[in-house]
């Protein structure tokens, strides 16, 4: 939570399951920028998401879902957008000037049908699916989603890191945010995609000093899902 101290009902209200990629992106914004917030915790697990009052506030019945001051917000990439253009923070996270903040929104838009589905399909098929059936990892469908993913990640090192330390340019955004947190993911399975890629193990690395502690903090759920996979192994 951020330390800053305001009144409550001047809080941003969010609701969150950090195991959710997007909802960690969320998290880590809030926290690295010290926007006054309080999180509601939503367990995707235990179906909480689908109960009639969360419903009501998101009839999509999926998290990150915002609310300011009454004006509720969902999709993880209008949320950051619209926190870092209301809020007082630093402008890198989502530049005024057109053409760095098209290169934030060229990202973002390319994002939702290559990083979050390509990094999200290896651990729905290496961990979500194997514990909610019971049964042993689909090695077929495993290897097409890691070669998916591994054109994906091509694409992140030619098209948008090239040159430059950020996938937008020389400074962290919310298209940074939005992408380490996916490419997180499998790590509750105890898979680092960028193991052999150093050049996107440089710029992750880039991103986590740019939020310091606030990228541990969000991941915390994660960690502890991969430790406990490793412990029965």
């Amino acid at each position: 939570m951020s330390s800053v101290s305001v009144s409550a009902d001047r809080m941003v209200e969010v609701y969150l399951d950090l195991l959710s990629q997007p909802c960690r992106a969320v998290h880590i914004l809030l926290n690295c920028t010290k926007i006054p917030h309080r999180v509601r915790t939503v367990a995707l697990r235990r179906g909480e998401n689908r109960s009639p009052d969360f419903t009501k506030l998101n009839p999509m019945q999926k998290v990150p879902v915002m609310v300011d001051d009454g004006f509720v917000l969902t999709e993880s990439d209008a949320i950051l957008k619209y926190l870092a253009t209301k809020y007082d923070v630093p402008e890198h996270w989502y530049p005024r000037q057109p053409e760095r903040r098209a290169r934030v929104d060229e990202y973002t838009a390319w994002h939702h049908s290559n990083t979050r589905p390509h990094a999200a399909k290896v651990f729905i098929t290496e961990v979500l699916l194997p514990a909610q059936s019971g049964s042993s990892v689909d090695e077929v469908r495993l290897i097409h989603a890691l070669s998916q993913l591994d054109d994906t990640l091509d694409k992140l090192e030619s098209m948008f890191l090239r040159r430059q330390p950020f996938l937008c340019g020389d400074d962290v955004t919310v298209a940074d945010l939005l992408a380490v947190c996916e490419l997180m993911q499998p790590l509750g399975g105890g898979r680092d995609v960028l193991q052999a890629r150093p050049q996107l193990q440089s710029w992750r690395s880039r991103v986590q000093s740019a939020v310091g502690d606030a990228f541990d903090r969000a991941h915390t759920v994660l960690y502890a899902l991969r430790d406990r996979r490793k412990a029965k192994l």
